[in-house]
């Protein structure tokens, strides 16, 4: 652990953010640099790094145990990290590793370079003890979302080939309560735009009669929810029940932020909400601000929204269903357009087999309780590709980033003992798959 503490005070502080823009492209140069060296000391003697259709540069490796019968499994994880936002917000400097209370404070500590020292130290663990083939890929763009990885996957798809795939970009469901995430779900972005008026006319003498676009973009907003906060989309079912791990109410109130007196939404529980439902959240509307607005009937508006969907409603259903909610919901006959920004498939993992059976077993030993089976809200397409481009491996998502991470927020933070626990609990795995595999 003290060489993975200072090994993560190393990576942090490089400010690898996939975005020229906010900073320099060398820092994401020199990130993917250090990856690959420290995996060539381990025995990764092949690691190199490879450019992908994006520009951003991936770490790519293998590490044979002599026997080509064993099983191979792929180490995932990423480099580059999330803006640090607000500089002002974080409590210690955004990249230096600083320990506060017994956690590690920097940005990437846990999202994903802690998974990254994970790793390592799962591996350093073992020695020269791998009884498996190990490949590897740690990539340089995921927060970016530009899918430099996933064309590259589809363009060299026997490179990564394996027959179990460790997502290491998740998380356990709190401090030493070991979980894998078993669903992600999919999503829709689009941009609605109203407009009622060839130009704004003054409110006054035409307010009244005059079709209002920011009123009617209100009022089909208005109809994507119910007065319980339940998400209301014509065609799409939004009763369904989530089976897995529950997520306690005053655990997601303590996690969100939730402002004393205010409800959780819905009327299934936290999970259902989370995992087994679609929910709409509106992402910015455009329209005159508070402050320089005038006196004028506003003649057009738009809203960006974000539709998550879970495993079973796919986004060729989601897509044209929110379209024709939003065109249907429209008031007063105003123009309605709405633009699709993007869209993204919902991931079930398959828990069935000896990879997921020998990661179970390794959790157990490891932190002394049994592995939950947990939903995440966000999306990884990484997965669906795999999925499509591997159907025989096994697909595995674990991690070190517990809700008291606040990954992408100001004052991330990893709990070492996440990284302790994470890295015995894939060591534990490595020797259980190869020996669940003879």
């Amino acid at each position: 652990m003290p060489q993975a503490r200072e090994e993560l005070a190393d990576l942090v502080a490089l400010k690898s953010v996939a975005d020229p823009r906010q900073f320099p492209a060398e820092e994401c140069e020199r990130a993917a640099q250090w990856v690959q060296e420290k995996f060539a000391e381990i025995g990764f003697a092949d690691a190199r790094l490879e450019k992908t259709t994006d520009g951003s540069m991936a770490v790519v490796g293998s590490r044979s145990c002599g026997d080509p019968q064993a099983p191979t499994v792929l180490l995932y994880a990423h480099y580059d990290v999330q803006p640090p936002l607000d500089d002002d917000a974080w409590r210690t400097p955004p990249f230096e590793l600083t320990e506060v209370n017994g956690r590690w404070y920097g940005r990437g500590a846990a999202d994903c370079k802690g998974n990254i020292i994970m790793h390592l130290a799962a591996l350093r663990a073992l020695d020269e003890d791998v009884q498996v083939n190990l490949k590897l890929v740690v990539e340089g763009s995921e927060e970016q979302g530009t899918g430099g990885l996933e064309a590259f996957v589809v363009d060299h798809p026997d490179l990564l080939r394996a027959d179990a795939i460790l997502v290491c970009d998740t998380g356990n469901a709190s401090v030493g309560h070991p979980a894998a995430t078993v669903s992600l779900r999919g999503m829709v972005n689009v941009v609605v735009t109203v407009e009622a008026l060839v130009s704004e006319v003054h409110s006054g003498m035409f307010g009244g009669p005059a079709p209002d676009a920011l009123a009617a973009l209100v009022a089909i907003l208005s109809t994507l929810r119910d007065e319980q906060g339940n998400t209301t989309i014509t065609g799409l079912d939004g009763g369904r029940r989530w089976t897995g791990a529950p997520y306690p109410p005053e655990q997601f109130r303590t996690d969100a932020g939730v402002l004393d007196g205010v409800s959780l939404l819905g009327n299934g529980s936290v999970s259902d909400m989370l995992w087994a439902r679609p929910a709409v959240t509106i992402l910015g509307i455009d329209c005159p601000p508070v402050v320089g607005s005038a006196a004028a009937v506003v003649p057009r508006a738009a809203a960006r929204l974000n539709l998550r969907i879970p495993p079973g409603i796919s986004p060729e259903i989601a897509e044209p269903a929110l379209i024709a909610h939003l065109r249907d919901a429209a008031p007063w006959g105003v123009h309605v357009a709405v633009e699709v920004e993007a869209t993204g498939s919902p991931f079930e993992a398959a828990t069935e087999g000896p990879a997921y059976q020998a990661m179970a077993a390794a959790a157990l030993e490891a932190y002394g309780r049994p592995m939950a089976s947990l939903g995440q809200g966000g999306s990884i397409p990484l997965c669906n590709v795999f999925e499509k481009i591997y159907p025989d491996a096994e697909i595995i998502l674990i991690g070190v980033e517990e809700p008291l991470a606040l990954i992408h927020a100001p004052n991330e933070s990893v709990a070492p003992s996440e990284i302790e626990g994470m890295a015995l609990t894939e060591a534990l795995f490595l020797g259980r798959f190869a020996t669940s595999r003879h």
